[in-house]
């Protein structure tokens, strides 16, 4: 009985010979790759992820290939792939110690790779800044940094959760580079990726070539749906003014505080004691919609009704009222 070699065996006794290269062009191809892949990848996460999961401060993701995050794996991948073609590709000459082969070889083809995916995305394989884009950004060196920043994550393949750009990471980027660890938080970073994008929009087909067609090209981020304490949706706002929609709802509790007084005092109920209970219960139990948004263009509405209450001379005031409306 024969006994084949495992398949990672194989791999090195072909690189030994100097006969690898020639004979994954051939029908073996799809039992070497995976022996490659086996062989490579270890010395890819040790040498090449880990490094870079440290420079972009996911100290988890350094640990080890399953504590990788999506995106992280996704680039991991990335890269054990390229150096499997690398080695399957150009191994055409003995070599006894594959991993020794292999490893300064790395940086060359995991780089090399990465400019061919940016390429096939229609992104620039080297960003650099034309003339007038610079001179658009007033040579200020953190929005430069940043317009390079902008160009290289459009031709990536990772996304940044529910963001189109990776503001937080670019927030912690801005106050190394500026020293303003105050000024730099996602609101003001988010506001200086819209300045430069719109000079990057003077250029119109520069900019639908080089931004808008790879971010094209990125998988949409998906968004888990938000939900409240109780675990039931939140839905967006619809569209519209947000104090007219404020103004909407406090009418509706108005109108609805006016019938159940309207109808209690109708019973024989003494208004002052009506008037209290039912506000306090109505506007108090408003906890859903457009009073829950926040924040409020003015003081909390509902909190400024209920405070009303408290004081003898306005409960007076809104009793009358109340009348009124209700007589």
């Amino acid at each position: 009985m024969v006994i084949s070699p495992s398949p990672v065996v194989r791999l090195r006794e072909l690189a030994a010979t100097g006969r690898l290269a020639v004979t994954a062009a051939g029908p073996e191809r799809g039992g070497l790759v995976a022996a490659a892949y086996e062989l490579v990848w270890p010395i890819v996460f040790a040498r090449v992820t880990c490094r870079f999961e440290r420079q972009r401060g996911h100290s988890v993701c350094a640990t080890g290939v399953g504590n990788l995050a999506d995106e992280c794996l996704d680039r991991f991948h990335d890269d054990v792939e390229a150096v499997v073609d690398d080695l399957l590709g150009h191994a055409r000459q003995p070599i006894r110690q594959l991993e020794a082969w292999i490893t300064p070889r790395l940086n060359a083809a995991t780089v090399n790779a990465h400019r061919r995916r940016r390429g096939a995305r229609g992104a620039l394989q080297r960003p650099r800044l034309p003339g007038w884009l610079v001179t658009g950004l007033d040579r200020d060196p953190w929005l430069t940094a940043l317009a390079t920043d902008i160009l290289t994550w459009a031709g990536t393949s990772g996304t940044a959760g529910g963001r189109l750009w990776p503001v937080e990471s670019w927030s912690q980027k801005r106050g190394l580079a500026t020293g303003d660890w105050t000024g730099s938080d996602p609101v003001t970073v988010g506001r200086e990726i819209e300045e430069v994008l719109s000079v990057m929009r003077t250029h119109p087909k520069w900019f639908e070539s080089y931004v808008e067609r790879p971010l094209g090209a990125k998988q949409p981020p998906v968004v888990a749906m938000a939900t409240d304490s109780y675990g039931e949706p939140l839905f967006p706002l619809a569209p519209g003014d947000a104090a007219d929609r404020i103004e909407s709802e406090l009418r509706d509790l108005a109108g609805a505080a006016v019938r159940v007084i309207a109808d209690r005092i109708g019973r024989g109920e003494a208004a002052g004691p009506v008037v209290v209970e039912v506000i306090r219960t109505i506007f108090g139990g408003a906890g859903a919609g457009t009073l829950e948004q926040v924040p409020h263009s003015v003081a909390d509405p509902i909190a400024g009704i209920l405070g009303d209450l408290t004081e003898p001379d306005r409960v007076a005031r809104i009793v009358a009222a109340v009348l009124e409306t209700a007589g």
